[in-house]
């Protein structure tokens, strides 16, 4: 496949690396542009872009602002107005390079909490929607008075990093041969700053609340063992769509379902709804 890289500039100024995986020979039948998680970036998904384009669909991600070789502090969105913006601008990006084809929007974790709100809120031009695992609720609920104070700080520090407190056994069970480390990846972090956490946390209680207004389907995949998202939330977000959403309860599954054991059957998922909607 064929690897390109390019920069934008996204909301507040801030410098987007980008990156596209197109088959070498042929059109691609459709393109999906894919926004990363907390903590990560776009590279760390590069196995899952060899699988769409290989079904001849291309892909386009970014890293989002604080994250990747993107600009900003480490784990900081100007906000998730900003964060939305900027995946608006990625599918423009990604329609300029690949004019007529057919755009797909997937965000997986926090980048599903970015990709439900960007969709909601600025209703750009997509065919469907796929979110893995979103942060609408976290699967753990924070201790009341550090999340009061925490937001109270926001307002003055809202820069201030905290340890996203996540463990690389969470995200995934070993056993799948193309699954993305994260231990040892330079680009990848345990931060995230004050803002961040409300701006995210107010974002999926917001998406939650105006799920009726979406306007494509989506295909929603969570897993049951989830220790980092809410599979709760993601129930609650099925419930509200109806038929317009194909959710799936991915049993046993960790968060990264892309990278654990059962990682290649979930990508051939993902793709074979795509061609349902074609």
């Amino acid at each position: 496949m064929l690897r390109e890289e390019w920069v934008i500039i996204g909301a507040k100024g801030a410098s987007l690396y980008v990156r596209g995986w197109t088959p070498v020979t042929g059109k691609p039948k459709a393109v999906v542009c894919l926004i990363h998680g907390m903590g990560e970036h776009g590279d760390r998904y590069g196995h899952v872009a060899a699988r769409f384009v290989e079904a001849g669909i291309a892909v386009v991600a970014h890293d989002q602002h604080g994250h990747g070789r993107s600009s900003g502090k480490r784990g900081h969105l100007h906000s998730l107005g900003a964060a939305a913006s900027d995946a608006g601008l990625v599918i423009e990006s990604a329609a300029e390079r690949h004019p007529g084809l057919p755009i797909f929007l997937y965000g997986h974790s926090m980048g599903g909490n970015v990709a439900i709100n960007c969709a909601l809120r600025l209703r750009p031009r997509i065919q469907g929607l796929i979110l893995t695992s979103p942060w609408l609720q976290l699967a753990f609920k924070p201790h009341a008075a550090v999340e009061w104070l925490g937001r109270k700080l926001a307002a003055f520090m809202p820069a201030l990093q905290q340890s996203t407190g996540l463990k690389p056994a969470d995200l995934f069970r070993p056993g799948y041969e193309h699954a993305a480390a994260i231990v040892g990846d330079p680009l990848c972090h345990t931060r995230i700053t004050l803002r961040t956490f409300k701006e995210i946390s107010d974002g999926g209680e917001w998406a939650l609340a105006n799920a009726s207004s979406l306007h494509v389907p989506m295909l929603l995949l969570h897993g049951t063992s989830d220790r980092v998202t809410s599979i709760g939330a993601s129930e609650q977000l099925a419930g509200v769509l109806g038929d317009i959403c194909s959710f799936r309860r991915w049993e046993g599954g960790y968060h990264e379902l892309h990278n654990d054991i059962e990682g290649e059957r979930t990508i051939g998922e993902l793709i074979y709804w795509i061609e349902e909607q074609l």
